[in-house]
């Protein structure tokens, strides 16, 4: 199955008059058990609507799953307990709640290959069809931003902490996933402004 078709760049995704505010996106992020695509689970999805610039704190998704998994070494960074006492649903009841949230937003989130295969991977264990939703990586669209010049030195790999360090974004929340989503959309907004100083941008700009 080919997991990796949501990052394919194309040309001319979207139609040219199409703006950046207008578009909804769905910022997300996941806390797992661990990195292991086949042997790791999803233990919560965090994702907030960001539309006209606009961070919809109120329409919030946040849900914990029902686990069967467990490691303690990755519970000690986000902080989510087997014996968590809030009720929680199955794997296949936190995906349907999610896919009804994300409808056909475009997904941004930092390292989205890893979320979004995640996710793939559990709709995959459920009989569920896999993601078609276009995405977009803030650790990539970060990379944009920056100077190309001998005298600076860039880094193979940007974490969401080198970009809320960078843009002055606060990490009371961070390793959890609304949190992290949060700092991403704030990070999200901030790349696409810095974009902006350097162009005119569109949609289908943050694609290429």
């Amino acid at each position: 199955m080919a997991l990796f078709n949501f990052w394919k760049k194309e040309e001319n995704l979207f139609d040219e008059n199409i703006c950046i505010e207008e578009t909804r996106f769905v910022v997300l992020d996941t806390e797992t058990t661990g990195f292991n695509y086949d042997n790791d689970r999803i233990l919560c999805i965090g994702a907030l609507i960001l539309q006209n610039n606009i961070i919809s704190i109120q329409d919030s998704f946040e849900v914990y799953i029902e686990q069967d998994h467990y490691d303690k070494a990755t519970a000690q960074i986000h902080g989510i307990l087997k014996a968590f006492v809030i009720q929680r649903p199955s794997e296949l009841e936190a995906l349907q709640q999610f896919l009804a949230f994300l409808g056909d937003s475009i997904i941004i989130a930092h390292h989205t290959t890893f979320d979004v295969t995640m996710i793939n991977k559990a709709l995959e264990r459920n009989g569920l069809p896999e993601l078609t939703n276009k995405c977009l990586d803030t650790a990539i669209l970060y990379k944009k931003t920056l100077i190309k010049s001998h005298l600076f030195e860039r880094k193979d790999h940007y974490t969401l902490d080198d970009l809320a360090d960078k843009f002055d974004i606060s990490k009371k929340d961070r390793h959890t996933a609304l949190g992290d989503a949060y700092i991403t959309a704030i990070a999200f907004l901030k790349i696409v402004s810095k974009l902006r100083e350097k162009k005119e941008i569109s949609l289908n700009s943050l694609f290429k």
